[in-house]
């Protein structure tokens, strides 16, 4: 075979090869959606109903965190849209959704076990309670 073949050749096994694996193991994702709900319990004044109803809606201030069952490792994060809805693709397995706590944040949320199936989408609501009450319990779904 002449030398001027064999490197063409040889790089066209290569690519072919270096794509093959990644098409052949690609396991299906699934979907997370849902719709984020954010409560803001603070003390009853005339002066703060207006400020309390815009906090509710600045849904991109409380990303929120999927983490592995297993060992609650983090695998991504997801910020609601505009409207609090949100989506995402994940690989099948066992995920806890919760929401990322800053360290001067009064907020209160419980962490929402859920299963990823290939293929299929898995709905989940996640409410969390702001404010100086937030302490005090944790919102009933």
């Amino acid at each position: 075979m002449p030398t001027s073949l064999k490197y063409p050749i040889a790089a066209c096994i290569f690519l072919v090869l270096v794509g093959t694996p990644s098409s052949i193991n690609a396991t299906p994702q699934g979907f997370l959606e849902g719709q984020l709900k954010i409560i803001a319990r603070r003390p009853v004044q005339l002066a703060d109903e207006n400020t309390a109803a815009a906090a509710a809606k600045n849904y991109a201030d409380y990303p929120l965190i999927i983490l592995s069952q297993a060992n609650k490792k983090e695998i991504t994060r997801v910020t609601a849209d505009r409207t609090g809805n949100y989506r995402v693709a994940l690989p099948p397995g066992d995920y806890i959704l919760d929401v990322q706590r800053g360290e001067s944040a009064h907020l209160r949320a419980k962490p929402q076990p859920f299963t990823i199936v290939a293929n299929e989408t898995v709905h989940v609501d996640m409410t969390i309670m702001i404010g100086s009450s937030a302490e005090a319990g944790t919102p009933q779904e």
